[in-house]
């Protein structure tokens, strides 16, 4: 493109670099057919498809269920024990699922990052979005089930059960792209997502409640053991699906403070794996 005397010189950019997220929702349209490749791609070849969304999490609950509501007793102690666990596990494997593969996304659409340029955020952003379609048909299955047993949830709690779904895009989004473009060069950040992914059930009360932690721990430890935004989720999970079930099951106090804490720092943590991912998107297509 020429340009005349007396026009105004074009910005010029980095080859390479864009405008990270703001990007991504300026080509929607690409994120929708890499959303729905990654899809089809998933499951392709599979004899039971779709099914796997179920079948997953349907195996998990059954293992938990096993070793800690039946052998533990905790079926009898936590009312709709069933009900609180698996409203947690769908939670936090949204969040392994979404962490796990927005890590791997770049290193596994290396071709296509190293032919053409398109804002590199697209790829971990679709993963969570892929998360997010397996994570409605299990949410569908709670969902029955609570009204079945007579859920009766009041507005606010129903809010907090988007706010949790929310805290938990934002903040495995961001810890994804963090850890995805350290992947690029450094393979090995794949084995600590995996050790985070392998704690994350425990790091919250998602097998057992909270106050078996706060009858254990000192209460400094206990506000850091609430400041976790996967903690502050959870409970907010709880309060919107288990506990308008029950007679007299409650949650952590101060849910909701938590729950503000716990988005503004899955906030902060998307911010610094826009900034880690901005210093490091340069290098992408050399290191892959």
């Amino acid at each position: 493109m020429s340009v005349r005397a007396g026009d105004p010189v074009p910005e010029l950019v980095d080859p390479g670099r864009g405008l990270g997220l703001v990007d991504v929702f300026r080509r929607r349209y690409l994120l929708q057919l890499l959303t729905r490749k990654d899809v089809q791609v998933r499951y392709r070849g599979s004899v039971l498809g779709w099914a796997w969304s179920f079948v997953k999490p349907a195996a998990l609950f059954a293992v938990y269920f096993l070793a800690l509501g039946v052998f533990l007793r905790l079926n009898d102690t936590i009312e709709h024990y069933p009900i609180y666990l698996f409203s947690g596990l769908i939670l936090v494997n949204f969040f392994s699922e979404s962490f796990t593969n927005s890590t791997r996304s770049l290193v596994e659409n290396g071709p296509l990052i190293k032919k053409i340029f398109m804002p590199r955020e697209l790829f971990p952003v679709a993963t969570v979005f892929v998360a997010i379609v397996n994570l409605l048909p299990q949410v569908g299955i709670l969902l029955v089930v609570c009204l079945a047993i007579g859920w009766t949830p009041t507005v606010l709690q129903v809010l907090g059960v988007l706010l949790a779904i929310a805290i938990i895009m934002i903040f495995a989004l961001g810890l994804g792209m963090l850890f995805g473009a350290a992947n690029v060069s450094y393979r090995d950040s794949q084995n600590f997502v995996e050790l985070i992914v392998m704690v994350a059930p425990w790091a919250a009360p998602v097998l057992y409640q909270w106050n078996m932690v706060k009858d254990v721990v000192p209460d400094w430890l206990f506000t850091i053991y609430q400041l976790n935004p996967v903690t502050s989720a959870v409970n907010l999970m709880h309060q919107g699906f288990w506990e308008p079930t029950t007679s007299n099951g409650t949650v952590a106090p101060d849910t909701w403070l938590f729950a503000g804490i716990g988005l503004l720092s899955s906030l902060i943590v998307l911010a610094a794996g826009q900034f880690v991912f901005h210093r490091l998107e340069g290098r992408f297509a050399q290191d892959l």
